[in-house]
């Protein structure tokens, strides 16, 4: 601790020392451009701020203090330097038209989107569609803007074959199956519903309700589906989506087979890939099974069949531009003035209509 202060103590004074050999001009100076920068320092709101009167004056002092003390103030020369850059910058104001004309932000939104709803087109490809649309681009300028937003090329993205793609493709032929459950109000009993929805238009088929979901039980439940569906099951479906339960047991996927329907499991571990299902799931639990009791399977029963109608034949559904699956709703007659609101399920929802 004594070293620390005599070594401050002999640095102090041979800081003295060297002022003795500075003239009083460039102590006045340096006195000048302390009281100048505590001015400026003041003027903090957030962060210190120059305008052209402090720079000017900043700059014309700066140059008289020895070079030992240009560099410990707010004007060093590397800023006297970056103001000259500003003010040629400044001075040369004209517009820079060499090099072609940048793409319209239309036309590279257009290029974007050939190139994620088509995986396999390449540059030259899309460029081709470009011209049939009166755009001429280079497959150059193709290849900077997919990479600009961070598509790449054809062969990438062709390789990919993920769920979400594979789902999206295939909507149109594809059924969805899936379980969920419902613990009874008093005796807290598990009862499963088997359900299945047609990804093309959303409409779901509740196929049965029990408390235990065997094996057997689940595949007669397919078969009544295939019943119901009659001959649209082998013309319009190929694909049926299922998750790995134990219910679904080898009959199941023969069942399916014989009927020209393929049969897709999910990964393991992995509900979103069945992600049509999952939402149907969520939908009932938030507008049905989580807001009334249930008190048995044939109450079950009753609720899902009224939810059902209303699900398939009145409530709109995003994904098909707010319709509903199979709308059963007459015409509106805009001549009747008055809303009349119809209850479902007792109030749990509602559905409104114009009153003749």
């Amino acid at each position: 601790m004594s070293l620390r202060l005599l070594y401050l103590i002999f640095g102090q004074l041979l800081s003295w020392l060297a002022l003795l050999g500075r003239t009083t001009s460039s102590k006045d100076i340096e006195l000048l451009v302390l009281r100048h920068e505590v001015a400026v320092l003041r003027r903090t709101n957030p962060r210190p701020r120059q305008d052209w009167a402090d720079r000017a004056l900043l700059a014309a002092l700066i140059r008289r203090l020895p070079a030992s003390l240009r560099g410990h103030h707010l004007v060093t020369p590397a800023t006297v330097l970056r103001w000259h850059r500003r003010l040629v910058t400044k001075k040369w104001t004209y517009p820079n038209t060499g090099g072609r004309p940048p793409i319209n932000d239309a036309i590279a939104a257009l290029i974007e989107r050939l190139a994620r709803e088509n995986p396999t087109w390449g540059y030259q490809r899309v460029r081709g569609e470009l011209l049939k649309l009166g755009h001429r681009v280079g497959a150059s300028t193709i290849r900077r803007i997919l990479e600009h937003r961070r598509i790449p090329p054809a062969p990438l993205r062709a390789t990919d074959t993920s769920w979400r793609r594979f789902l999206r493709a295939q909507a149109t032929t594809m059924l969805a199956v899936d379980f969920f459950h419902v613990d009874c109000a008093i005796t807290l009993k598990r009862i499963y519903v088997f359900f299945a929805l047609e990804v093309r238009n959303r409409y779901v088929h509740i196929l049965g309700v029990t408390s235990h979901p065997t094996g057997a039980w689940t595949t007669q439940q397919a078969r009544n589906l295939l019943m119901d569906l009659d001959d649209s099951a082998a013309t319009t479906f190929r694909f049926l989506v299922r998750d790995r339960a134990g219910q679904f047991t080898a009959a199941f996927d023969a069942v399916m087979a014989a009927a020209g329907i393929d049969v897709v499991k999910i990964p393991p571990r992995c509900p979103r890939a069945n992600c049509f299902a999952e939402r149907f799931v969520l939908t009932a639990r938030t507008e049905l099974t989580g807001r009334i009791l249930i008190f048995g399977e044939r109450h079950l029963r009753t609720v899902l069949a009224q939810y059902s109608t209303h699900y398939n034949g009145r409530r709109p559904h995003r994904a098909l531009r707010l319709v509903p699956p199979r709308p059963d709703h007459p015409a509106p007659d805009l001549g009747q003035q008055r809303i009349r609101r119809l209850p479902i399920l007792g109030g749990l929802t509602n559905e409104y209509e114009r009153a003749a």
